[in-house]
């Protein structure tokens, strides 16, 4: 019953399906609750910083349940998404109602779409490398899968890597920076594969080119079936999801720097070269994404079994609430300045 508790991380996409049906006021229930309930609730429970033992760690990456709940994520984010689409095109809704839809569908797109699609990106599976790639589709972050997994694993903490935040830069500053260089840096991933495979560029194994052309026909399908409006609403929401995503990266790494050795190379990716998070709610809900730094460490390990590293940089709040604190940039440098070792300094 305990390994039911991600089950909480469908609360987010619930709060979305209870404004699309009561509509009203209501439609703003999933932002409130993304950004104001669950912060509050990781102040009030207790910070949790153990580890499983080798045996439990078995255990649990045998049992099945874990990937089922990621795999259940594909049906609830695209029928909320459709549920939406017929909602904003088949009623008169207020001007701040289909805002706030806007925002919920975003927010459903962020963290039960691309955290997921980010998951299940890392598995050896093909099957659920397709669940992910699917699931980053409606965010239009479908290049994320060949920059994370090829680009940001093996830059992060780098001058090079668009997905780590320099030391006081601001997350508005850091929203264009990295959605720009994350972009064409899946492009030049893609040609270098290319060239290693000896494919051309117009060939079946450009991925980059499928993302291109599935995400367009995407936006065409929803333009046929719910006309400009739904489109509108469509392209809108992506941006919420992959802005989400943005501000994650933006927490994850900011202003760590990895040192360079004495060959000219960066030393390897450790653990603290990522901010690490143990409040228990932001871990549930995020599927243990806040326990960064292991991710980072091992990157094949399922998000179930992940520790905590005492050495890595631990945030004084999770990362709903520390998502929050970083659209006030004044009051993000504050806090987390400090706690930058000064050798890391990433400016």
């Amino acid at each position: 019953m305990k390994d039911l508790k991600y089950l909480s991380a469908f609360s987010i996409p619930a709060t979305a399906v209870l404004g699309l049906y009561l509509k009203g006021y209501w439609v703003w229930a999933t932002p409130i609750f993304a950004f104001g309930c669950i912060p509050i609730l990781e102040l009030i429970f207790p910070i949790d910083n153990s580890n499983l033992d080798e045996q439990a760690a078995e255990d649990k990456l045998k049992d099945k349940l874990f990937d089922w709940l990621l795999y259940l994520n594909l049906p609830v984010v695209y029928g909320i998404l459709i549920y939406a689409l017929f909602t904003i095109t088949s009623n008169g809704l207020e001007l701040y109602e289909f805002i706030g839809l806007i925002f919920s569908v975003g927010i459903v797109l962020g963290v039960n779409g691309i955290n997921v699609g980010h998951e299940l990106g890392h598995r050896q599976n093909t099957s659920e490398r397709f669940l992910g790639k699917a699931l980053l589709l409606p965010s239009f972050y479908m290049h994320f899968y060949i920059e994370h997994n090829y680009g940001h694993h093996l830059h992060a903490a780098t001058p090079e890597d668009p997905a780590t935040a320099r030391y006081n830069q601001s997350v508005y500053s850091f929203w264009f920076t990295s959605t720009i260089r994350q972009y064409f840096n899946g492009w030049r991933i893609q040609k270098k594969l290319l060239k290693n495979n000896r494919k051309p560029f117009v060939s079946l194994k450009n991925d980059m080119l499928w993302y291109t052309v599935l995400q367009l026909s995407y936006l065409w399908v929803v333009y046929v079936l719910f006309g400009a409006k739904g489109l509108l609403f469509a392209v809108l929401a992506g941006i919420v999801g992959f802005i989400l995503l943005e501000t994650v990266n933006y927490i994850e790494h900011y202003g760590l720097l990895r040192q360079k050795t004495k060959s000219g190379r960066y030393e390897r990716v450790k653990e603290i070269h990522s901010w690490n998070s143990n409040h228990v709610i932001g871990r549930i809900v995020l599927y243990e994404l806040t326990r960064h730094s292991d991710h980072h460490y091992k990157s094949s390990k399922k998000y179930q079994i992940l520790d905590c590293h005492e050495q890595s940089p631990q945030m004084p709040f999770g990362y709903p609430t520390s998502m929050v604190l970083a659209l006030l940039p004044p009051l993000w440098f504050r806090i987390m300045n400090k706690r930058i070792p000064k050798q890391m300094i990433l400016s």
